[in-house]
C-alpha cells in the first residue's frame, strides 16, 4: 500500500462520514416537523455504508485491496426509518386527528446525538490516519537527504 492509497481510503472514509453527519443533522433538525410535503410526519433517514467496491467476501475484498490497492467506503443509499411515528395527544395542534393525536417524527434526539458522537469519532480518526500517512511520507522524504 502507498501514500495515496491510504490517503484515498481516509477521504473516502471522511466524505462517507461527512454524509452520514449531514443526514443526522437534518434528523435533529426535523424532530417536531409533523408535515412533509410528501405528507404527514418527517421520516428518519440513515446513510448505508458499503466497501468501494463493494466485495460478496473477505477472501475477495482482500484480493480487490491486493490487486487494486485500494479498499474504501461510499454511501451507497440513503433510507427512511420504517418504524411507526410516535404519537402524542395535543388536540389543539393543526395536524391532530380526530382522537386529537399527532403524529411526530419517530426521532430521538438521544439516539442521534450518540451517532453524531460516532460519526465524529469516526471522522477524527480518519483525519489521524491520513496526517499519519502524510507524516510517513514526509519521514521517506527525509531519509533521502
Amino acid at each position: 500500500m502507498d501514500f495515496f492509497t491510504s490517503m484515498d481510503i481516509s477521504s473516502s472514509a471522511l466524505t462517507a462520514e461527512r454524509t452520514r453527519m449531514n443526514i443526522i443533522s437534518g434528523n435533529i433538525a426535523n424532530a417536531n416537523a409533523t408535515r412533509t410535503p410528501e405528507g404527514g410526519p418527517y421520516k428518519r433517514k440513515d446513510a448505508v455504508f458499503a466497501t468501494s467496491p463493494p466485495s460478496t467476501s473477505f477472501g475477495s475484498a482482500l484480493q480487490s485491496a491486493v490487486k487494486k490497492g485500494s479498499m474504501g467506503v461510499e454511501v451507497v443509499d440513503i433510507v427512511e426509518d420504517r418504524n411507526p411515528p410516535r404519537m402524542q395527544y395535543d388536540p389543539s395542534h393543526p395536524d391532530a386527528d380526530a382522537q386529537g393525536y399527532v403524529a411526530y417524527p419517530n426521532v430521538n434526539v438521544v439516539e442521534e446525538m450518540a451517532d453524531m458522537i460516532a460519526a465524529t469519532r469516526a471522522y477524527e480518526a480518519n483525519i489521524t490516519a491520513s496526517q499519519a500517512a502524510k507524516s510517513m511520507a514526509m519521514k521517506t522524504l527525509e531519509i533521502g537527504r
